[in-house]
């Protein structure tokens, strides 16, 4: 069978060249998690180059399957958020994380991936969405978007720790701090002037500037020398069962949560964008669905963190891609990637810049910063979406959107939203307009808050 007509190109209105168009700018749009995810599963004690390798290997899998399976232009790739929710909820100390380890938090991802699996496969996991209110939706996206700022402000060395006010803002005369501000300022003129691949160029530009104050030095740029070993099938199933019920329930939950609202927001909203949408509903969904529960549980096998749509693959819609042609394209471009981890390690490496009260060194990380700053900025989009005339709307939203960044947690931020939401639906006697489920998920979280 021809490519056009497996792929429906005519049907589609588009054209091959449109589509390979489509899937090499869905590449340059989304390529910079190929630096900034194993820079941030690194800090959990990870090996660097192995999560990029993981990293390449299930994001090329589950875009390949989203493009055989559902003809859709949407790449796939372990998402923004999930791994700051691996990195710090999940492998984080108590009381604010769960003390995992990095083991046992792979294990929880690929738990979820397999509960991913089951859920498509029953047609649950679209009903779940479908009962959560929108804004909660909007809470939880805007509240992770804070976070990864607040994260990329302390790559950066922007904001630093104080004694007194918990955070106080850094020294701007300091090379790391000064390399930030530069890098940011290029992403933003890149952004203004829509150049293609802002983010990834922006990246480039921040680590040249980085190399010129002497932060990063040259180690290379191909390598066919692959580096998989010390991630790959290191899940720790027996130890994830061992920790308290309450903590395993609450991991594997946020996982199932995050990862659930991610995919089917993206593809939606890449959906409308592509005119897929038939009837206000996407044909093909379940496949959709089932290409990212496989992307994360292979994903958590290999060594990398939840596997989801990305919506920067509204980009390649942007330049024609309709099917998942474009996939097949962006596909081949993450495994080429993988020739690049010289490069990888030199961009996402971390700079030290003092030592901590117990003589830990402090690591910062300037040139994934900028790009850290912008994608949370992007995710605060979804605020002008909120009901602002209604309190028992905004309220739960603005808790969740504002605890997530403030205790450092996205398990928190979630479980104010839901209890709040619920709260205020019952005191109100509207308790019709929240769904059964918001108050199962709330009930769940006040139990949680009582026993851990």
């Amino acid at each position: 069978m021809r490519i056009s007509e497996f792929f429906q190109l005519a049907a589609h209105g588009t054209t091959i060249r449109r589509e390979v168009l489509g899937g090499i700018t869905t590449f340059l749009a989304m390529s910079y998690i190929i630096f900034v995810q194993p820079g941030v599963l690194s800090q959990a004690g990870m090996d660097f180059r192995a999560v990029m390798y993981a990293t390449c290997l299930a994001a090329a899998l589950a875009t390949f399957l989203m493009g055989l399976l559902a003809n859709y232009p949407v790449a796939l790739a372990p998402g923004m958020g999930e791994n700051f929710f691996f990195v710090y909820t999940l492998c984080g100390v108590a009381p604010l994380g769960f003390s995992l380890t990095w083991q046992q938090a792979l294990a929880a991802v690929l738990v979820a991936g397999i509960f991913f699996i089951l859920l498509t496969l029953s047609g649950i996991r679209s009903k779940i969405v479908d009962s959560i209110p929108s804004s909660l939706k909007c809470g939880i996206a805007a509240g992770i978007g804070l976070f990864i700022t607040f994260i990329g402000l302390e790559y950066g060395n922007l904001v630093v720790s104080s004694p007194a006010t918990l955070v106080r803002l850094g020294d701007f005369r300091q090379p790391v701090a000064l390399v930030s501000v530069l890098g940011l300022l290029v992403m933003i003129v890149l952004l203004a002037y829509r150049v293609r691949g802002a983010l990834l160029l922006g990246i480039l530009a921040t680590t040249a500037i980085a190399a010129g104050f002497g932060l990063v030095h040259y180690r290379g740029v191909f390598s066919a020398d692959f580096h998989l070993a010390p991630t790959f099938w290191k899940f720790d199933l027996r130890g994830l069962f061992g920790v308290h019920p309450a903590t395993l329930a609450a991991a594997i939950f946020v996982l199932l949560y995050l990862a659930l609202f991610d995919t089917v927001g993206t593809l939606v909203g890449v959906g409308q964008q592509a005119g897929l949408l038939r009837e206000g509903k996407l044909p093909r969904s379940g496949q959709a669905l089932f290409s990212d529960a496989v992307g994360t549980t292979v994903g958590a096998a290999l060594g990398t963190s939840t596997v989801t749509c990305y919506i920067e693959s509204a980009a390649g819609v942007s330049d024609g891609a309709r099917t998942g042609l474009a996939n097949m394209v962006t596909g081949l471009l993450l495994l080429a990637a993988m020739l690049f981890s010289p490069l990888a390690s030199m961009i996402g490496g971390g700079v030290a810049v003092g030592a901590d009260a117990g003589g830990n060194p402090i690591i910062r990380y300037p040139t994934l910063a900028p790009a850290l700053i912008v994608v949370g900025a992007m995710m605060l989009k979804v605020v002008r979406e909120l009901e602002w005339e209604d309190p028992t709307e905004y309220l739960p939203a603005f808790l969740t959107l504002v605890a997530i960044p403030l205790t450092f947690s996205i398990a928190s931020g979630i479980a104010f939203g839901f209890v709040s939401y619920a709260v205020g639906k019952l005191a109100t006697g509207r308790w019709r307009e929240c769904p059964v489920l918001t108050y199962v998920f709330a009930a769940l979280f006040v139990v949680q808050f009582l026993v851990l």
